[in-house]
């Protein structure tokens, strides 16, 4: 790899990412129209010699293009990652997904140099799955939220062009990742609604939806390693860790590391069945031998990722308010 591209790479997965190619001396030009990201995320790479910033948006075609010219693999993390959005604002993962992948494409199209596009995908595109653990060639993929359907709809796009063009394509179907500069998310959630009250812990849903959780960490090394090690066309890869674990057991260790006693949890019972949202899956964990054999394995199980983020969050938390 030499030069490279990285989309929402001040956002949290990206700028853990953009660190470990800076880190692996690496030129990288991060574009960001910093919506969810945050210069903040990246400012011990700003002004290294061979580390170039681009606030501007995947919709904004013109200067797409010039971004683009002359990298040899994008990462593409750009996304509004709020899945309980596309419920009520559906425009804005058709915009900010679909549209923008697109947009990508064509600039990648059109270069026509770069070799490789990595692509943050979900394990939402799976939908309710009736196989858990869940394999990458589960059929049919029936997701149930408006997210899940424009992350699919963005993994069939760049397999189209990967093959009409010319260059490979790694797709990552992340479970929840979780870490240091999150800005959404349950333990985020929690960890704010805890600071504003102490005694009282609102929870979406009926507490059981149960899921697979994956500290970032684990999440950039398998990601870096998938792309190292795949040899396809079109290489898709699930990300996540072995087991998983329910919102109650999270909420538990939330106020647990955060030292707080007698908390009162409010499960608002949610929608269909119990989910937090409309969309919700309500128990998802992937199936990652792939990954496995190629040489990954999580260092986190789910409660130890979940510790180890509000760890982080909390002293983020903390930090901020010593800055004010």
């Amino acid at each position: 790899m030499s030069k490279v591209l990285v989309t929402g790479g001040a956002g949290f997965i990206g700028s853990h990412l953009v660190d470990a190619l800076v880190a692996d001396g690496l030129p990288v030009v991060v574009l960001d129209n910093l919506s969810n990201g945050s210069l903040d995320n990246i400012k011990r790479n700003i002004g290294g010699k061979d580390f170039v910033f681009v606030q501007a948006d995947l919709l904004h075609k013109n200067i797409l293009f010039d971004v683009v010219r002359g990298c040899d693999v994008i990462w593409h993390l750009a996304a509004n990652p709020e899945v309980r959005l596309s419920s009520m604002i559906p425009d804005v993962h058709f915009n900010q997904n679909i549209w923008a992948t697109y947009n990508l494409l064509e600039a990648m199209r059109k270069d026509g140099h770069a070799r490789v596009l990595c692509f943050a995908s979900t394990s939402t595109v799976y939908g309710e799955a009736s196989k858990i653990p869940t394999p990458e060639d589960y059929s049919p993929l029936e997701p149930i939220s408006i997210y899940g359907a424009s992350k699919l709809a963005c993994e069939a796009l760049i397999s189209s062009y990967a093959h009409t063009y010319g260059f490979r394509a790694v797709i990552y179907r992340l479970a929840n990742i979780v870490g240091s500069r999150s800005g959404h998310g349950i333990i985020y959630d929690f960890v704010s609604k805890l600071r504003n009250d102490q005694k009282m812990l609102e929870i979406l849903g009926d507490g059981t939806q149960t899921k697979s959780y994956l500290h970032v960490s684990d999440c950039i090394e398998a990601m870096i390693l998938g792309l190292k090690k795949s040899t396809g066309k079109v290489e898709v890869y699930n990300v996540g860790s072995e087991d998983k674990i329910n919102v109650k057991s999270i909420a538990d260790i939330v106020v647990e590391e955060m030292g707080l006693k007698d908390v009162s949890y409010y499960f608002t019972g949610g929608v269909q069945g119990g989910r937090g949202w409309l969309g919700d899956v309500k128990v998802m964990l992937l199936d990652i031998t792939k990954l496995k054999s190629i040489g990954w394995r999580p260092k986190l199980d789910s409660a130890s990722a979940i510790k180890k983020a509000t760890r982080e969050l909390i002293e983020e938390g903390n930090n901020r308010q010593d800055t004010q």
